[in-house]
């Protein structure tokens, strides 16, 4: 009998398998990849935004304030382990899930 898998658990996976690839070459080259920067809030010259990077085997998603006269500082930072972020991204945005893997496709080939 042939196993019938969702559309949601085949992106699953397939982000996941794309995260493992670019954090092998994390591992090699020493070099977090940046998969995405969100602007949350701009004034003047001052900024806070989401920046999301790929580490060895992590994903780290910090809420970072700078720009102009501050000094850069972390607000609030989460570290999801590679195999649990695809659901976790998943739940808070299904566009930004499809725009990680048109990414990675993009910078793995």
């Amino acid at each position: 009998m042939v196993k019938q898998i969702s559309l949601d658990a085949w992106q699953i996976q397939h982000l996941t398998d794309l995260l493992q690839k670019g954090s092998d070459i994390v591992t090699k080259t020493n070099r977090p990849i940046v998969l995405y920067r969100q602007t949350l809030e701009e004034e003047d010259e001052s900024y806070e935004e989401i920046v999301c990077t790929l580490t060895k085997g992590y994903i780290i998603e910090q809420m970072v304030t700078s720009g102009g006269i501050l000094v850069p500082s972390f607000h609030q930072q989460f570290v999801f382990k590679i195999e649990e972020y695809p659901e976790e991204l998943l739940r808070k945005s299904k566009d930004r899930f499809l725009q990680m893997i048109d990414f990675l496709e993009e910078q793995l080939k």
